[in-house]
């Protein structure tokens, strides 16, 4: 095996194949140190806490990991209906030189197994012994692909859980709900899994939409109004009880905490607070656990309170002004803990520096969580909704210390102001030529607008130019991940990322840069400095 520098917390070890990738997972689980593994197509990323253990000392551990030769343990199996109607059936069975109605025999005969999850929770790699299956991706990727959807890459089948972009052959469909937070487990393809394909003879036609429970469940919207109904019925913002109603939204306004990490074999990222610090802060100055659930806005809001709490806003730099039912205004400085009553209105004004406003109250935000976190991921559509006006969170019991108005204002960059953000190179710097190693940390880049929770698209007078063509078999990537697609331009990862990827990665910001990353601002120019070795 080989292993390379992912970031100061992650490593990427190269395998000889998928089928010594499966097993090396398998073999390194419950390893101290270890918080997580993220498989990929012929790697195992491994995630680990530098505090109990080193780089160089897990290094020493994974290299010496035998791994068993005996069959792989099958982890359950799942039997997936298909109707093969797919718009790209007949091209992708020319591209293998098949009639149509051989490739959906073989593909029906041949014993599959998910390899490994990624790119969206529910997306299961699942391969085949079958050599006839190794197909190329589309030239050019859907911009919609609809849920439901079953598809081949490479040596790889694949069923997307819910509606989103993609470049796989389309080749049928299905109404299995591939993702349903409410089971257990969520996922019905897990990592390990057999699966088996059937098809569907019936000529009734599959059910439009999907009923996966993230983004395309038809009956969501009317859970949703259950919910608000039944949050009415319980006197919710309606009485004495502590809640927090959104009168303006921001650009973007959602509920985050310390994120759900644990769950990369299913697909979905830790996601959590942009600015880790800036939530640890807010949380500390209320008197809440640090991983409570706050409010993060990207831009102004205006925020109404129900009932008696306590507040404190931290994070981006702006003008801060409580409102009281009578109309009297006062400023609230930024970081500090402040009394809050009955229909008072908090105003965060349009950021002067840095990007995302934390707003923590007393007790935490008691937003409805997924897999045990109540943060907003809006990649996987986990998590609460992007908040709208008139939205109501109310208050929950996180308020367990005393405040410690203590957090003290960061320089955080205004749009045109010039910031170092420190890196590790790897794992596929190899993918790039010397020159692009030296335009990576010689030249300014720029935060673009195309940036989100899920990453920033960077911008450089002269973009990376690779040593390497062609395709990067799938692999995971960590938040702060460094992407550079083919443009040469690239994209830092943030909270919401895929867990896995095609593209080369150059880089990875270091675990101390990813808060002060989460508040950059179009326009921002920035250098990347390599960290020194230890």
């Amino acid at each position: 095996m080989r292993i390379l520098t992912a970031s100061d917390h992650a490593l990427l070890v190269e395998a000889a194949d998928l089928d010594e990738a499966m097993r090396l997972n398998l073999a390194w689980d419950g390893l101290p140190g270890v918080l997580e593994r993220i498989p990929g197509a012929r790697t195992v990323l491994v995630r680990f806490d530098p505090v109990r253990i080193s780089a160089d000392d897990l290094s020493t551990v994974l290299e010496a990991t035998e791994v068993d030769a005996a069959h792989l343990p099958a982890t359950g199996d799942a039997v997936i209906p298909v109707r093969y109607d797919g718009e790209d059936l007949d091209e992708a069975a020319s591209l293998l030189g098949v009639s149509a109605e051989a490739l959906v025999n073989r593909h029906l005969a041949a014993d599959w197994r998910v390899a490994f999850s990624g790119f969206a929770p529910g997306f299961g790699y699942v391969v085949s012994s079958d050599p006839l299956f190794d197909v190329p991706r589309r030239s050019s990727p859907r911009t919609r692909v609809p849920a439901g959807s079953v598809a081949l890459a490479g040596q790889f089948t694949g069923v997307y859980p819910r509606e989103s972009p993609g470049g796989w052959q389309l080749i049928g469909r299905t109404d299995a709900v591939m993702w349903d937070i409410d089971r257990t487990p969520p996922a019905l393809l897990a990592p390990g899994a057999t699966v088996r394909f059937k098809p569907v003879r019936e000529t009734a036609r599959l059910a439009d939409g999907h009923p996966g429970r993230n983004g395309d469940d038809p009956a969501r919207p009317g859970r949703v109004a259950a919910q608000h109904a039944a949050s009415a019925a319980d006197g919710l913002g309606f009485g004495t009880d502590a809640a927090v109603e959104v009168v303006r939204p921001s650009l973007q306004l959602l509920v985050q905490d310390g994120g759900r990490p644990g769950y990369a074999a299913l697909g979905v990222s830790a996601s959590g607070a942009a600015d880790r610090r800036a939530m640890r802060d807010a949380n500390r100055a209320v008197g809440n656990a640090t991983d409570a659930a706050v409010l993060e806005s990207v831009g102004g809001t205006v925020l109404r309170f129900r009932g008696a709490g306590v507040a404190a806003v931290t994070g981006a730099l702006g003008a801060l002004t409580l409102q009281d039912a009578e109309g009297r205004e006062r400023s609230v400085a930024h970081g500090e803990p402040f009394a809050t009553v009955d229909g008072d209105h908090l105003t965060l004004g349009h950021p002067e520096r840095g990007l995302r406003y934390v707003v923590a109250v007393r007790g935490g935000l008691d937003a409805a969580p997924a897999l045990g976190s109540r943060a907003a991921d809006t990649l996987a559509g986990l998590g609460p909704e992007r908040l709208g006006a008139g939205a109501v969170i109310r208050v929950g019991d996180a308020g367990v210390h005393p405040v410690e108005p203590d957090a003290l204002p960061r320089d955080l960059p205004a749009p045109g102001e010039l910031i170092e953000l420190e890196i590790t190179l790897g794992p596929r710097d190899d993918w790039f030529t010397a020159s692009a190693l030296a335009t990576l940390t010689d030249q300014e880049w720029t935060v673009t607008p195309r940036s989100d929770r899920v990453g920033i698209r960077l911008h450089g007078e002269v973009p990376l130019e690779r040593a390497r063509v062609g395709e990067l078999a799938s692999e995971g990537a960590v938040t702060g991940a460094i992407q550079v697609p083919p443009d040469g331009q690239p994209v830092l990862f943030l909270p919401d990322h895929p867990l896995t990827g095609g593209y080369p990665i150059i880089g990875a910001l270091t675990d101390r840069s990813l808060d002060l990353a989460g508040q950059l601002a179009p326009g921002v120019r920035l250098r990347l400095t390599v960290k020194e070795p230890s």
